[in-house]
């Protein structure tokens, strides 16, 4: 059997120009990065900015497994199961963070027969945004300890900095540290601390931001630090943001590529669901829906985290409304929600099945509440029994809910065309698509709208850091904004031993973060960590590159 690199590697690509010729893209429009990737010009969006819009489908799934689903596999096999039913359609992705692909998790573009191509490149250095990303938020937190330096005429508190630096990869031993200690000319002495790249806020602005414009407005407008009296210091204050939008001038155009079926895909922007917001940019988003008749595009984890995050925050800042969502699930993840440790959800398990798989029950109606047609897409596994697949559909069809087996990681398209056929019907349905709460509400009764209305949460508790920081979102003006829920993806609840669809327990938010260029409030719950660490084997011990620069072992 190959492995997906193998599979991928053994591809014929088509040059990305005439992947672009089919969605009506010139190649004056394109920016190339090589034979087959391209940015995507501004010049393209200001043409087809008066083209109608496609149906627009969300991807999202269960609580998963620590090794993930097949969200991706399921969009990527989606859209090039949409072509062989003579559907247009292009799939929007986010980009892969070098985290999880050197950590525990692997990449981000796909698996089986149903990839992203060519995914060498983009699960390593792709076209770079990452990395753009990184030392816009590195610059802005450089020109913050040297304004400190340089005599601090803005009277910043060393000990109320806000933003952090940050690095695309696991590394905990970056989560605290000091900083300045090298005497005198080598900056002020006081406590630091590194995120993951996907986790900033500057990669939430770049995934928001409608054009280069906005992109510099949300880029000023970061909470960067208080004043020793007590007042707000933002990245304007310092004269950062013109920088910072220098480094991001090519990072904000979507990236180009290709299925290996040759269905167009655009991927761009990488923030994590469960401490971000989960999303691909809106630009990405919005150019994909006037290119083609479908936009198939996903939101990370379960759809606790990606897809509410997706419906609440990225709907409303890009005006967009999804015609279907297709919810995908797994035996092994339902198993692992039944209480199967990981080890052994590739076993059968029928008892662990049926108790696990009310965690299907409360995605479904959970994804309902917003007034979506949903698709159930039972990503087939090869280690699967038939009993195991027909229980989940007998229980999909007691539940309402249309459904379809898909095989696309061993078949590709092929393998989704039942699927495909499913979404076609349900954007056709009537949809009401209306957000889980009112933006008039206060940061409190969001919280409480997310934690009760959609992961069925009791209470709701505040440590008195976060009723403390409530007060000062409060105070700054930013009550209107929504609410970014940072919370573990293995649980409903902020516990990610509580598995299942638990009942009657309670939510505690441990703190809140204004992210006022994003335009959102993080709120912080369990012990969720802004910096990942690796695992005792990380996937990095098995990728190698032989002397003809052939890559092995990426996933």
């Amino acid at each position: 059997m190959l492995t997906d690199i193998e599979i991928a590697q053994q591809a014929q690509l088509l040059p990305i120009r005439e992947v672009a010729a089919q969605i009506g893209i010139s190649e004056d429009e394109l920016e190339f990065y090589g034979k087959y990737k391209a940015k995507l010009s501004d010049e393209l969006g200001d043409r087809v900015q008066n083209n109608p819009d496609g149906k627009l489908v969300l991807v999202t799934a269960i609580n998963p497994t620590p090794a993930g689903e097949g969200k991706t596999t399921t969009t990527a096999g989606l859209g090039q199961a949409m072509a062989k039913i003579g559907k247009k359609a292009i799939i929007a992705l986010r980009e892969p963070s070098l985290g999880p692909v050197f950590g525990i998790k692997g990449g981000a573009a796909g698996g089986g027969y149903a990839q992203v191509l060519p995914m060498e490149d983009i699960n390593l250095h792709f076209t770079g945004d990452m990395h753009a990303i990184t030392s816009a938020n590195n610059l802005c937190c450089a020109m913050l300890d040297n304004h400190i330096q340089q005599g601090n005429s803005l009277g910043i508190d060393p000990r109320r900095i806000l933003i952090k630096r940050c690095l695309d990869m696991n590394d905990r031993a970056l989560r605290n540290i000091i900083v300045g200690l090298g005497g005198k000319v080598n900056g002020v002495p006081r406590e630091d601390h590194f995120i993951i790249t996907v986790a900033s806020e500057v990669m939430a602005i770049l995934c928001l931001a409608a054009d280069i414009d906005d992109l510099k407005r949300r880029l000023g407008n970061i909470l960067v630090a208080y004043s020793y009296s007590g007042e707000p210091v933002y990245a304007r204050d310092l004269k950062a943001d013109g920088a910072m939008t220098a480094l991001l001038k090519d990072a904000i155009k979507p990236n180009l590529v290709q299925t290996l079926e040759g269905t167009p895909a655009i991927m761009h922007g990488g923030p994590f669901a469960n401490i971000a917001h989960g999303c691909n940019s809106v630009r990405a988003t919005k150019l994909a829906l006037k290119l083609a008749d479908y936009c198939i595009t996903e939101a990370g984890f379960g759809s606790d985290l990606g897809a509410e995050k997706f419906l609440d925050i990225k709907c409303r800042y890009a005006g967009i409304k999804p015609s279907a969502i297709v919810l995908v699930a797994t035996c092994r993840a339902l198993k692992y929600n039944g209480g199967v440790p990981k080890t052994e959800v590739a076993e059968p398990n029928l008892d662990a099945l049926a108790c696990g798989i009310a965690n299907l029950g409360v995605h479904i109606e959970n994804m309902r509440k917003y007034g979506v047609p949903v698709v159930v897409a039972i990503n087939r596994f090869g280690t699967d029994s038939e009993e195991e697949l027909r229980y989940i559909e007998r229980y999909c069809r007691e539940k309402g809910a249309d459904f379809a087996l898909s095989d696309v990681f061993g078949k590709g398209g092929e393998g989704g065309v039942e699927l495909a056929r499913k979404v076609v019907e349900a954007c056709e349905k009537p949809a009401s698509f209306i957000p889980i709460y009112d933006m008039n509400l206060t940061v409190k009764e969001k919280i409480e709208a997310v934690a009760k209305r959609i992961y069925g949460a009791a209470r709701v508790n505040y440590t008195s850091a976060a009723e403390k920081a409530i007060a000062e979102v409060r105070k700054l003006g930013a009550d209107a904004l929504p609410v970014c829920i940072a919370k573990t993806q293995y649980s409903l609840s902020d516990d990610p031993a509580l598995l299942g669809a638990p009942k009657d327990f309670e939510i505690t938010v441990r703190n809140v973060s204004l992210s006022n260029g994003a335009g959102f409030t993080v709120v912080y719950t369990g012990d969720i960590m802004t910096m990942p660490g690796l695992p005792k084997t990380p996937a990095a011990h098995g990728i190698d590159v032989n002397s003809d620069g052939r890559i092995t072992g990426l996933f």
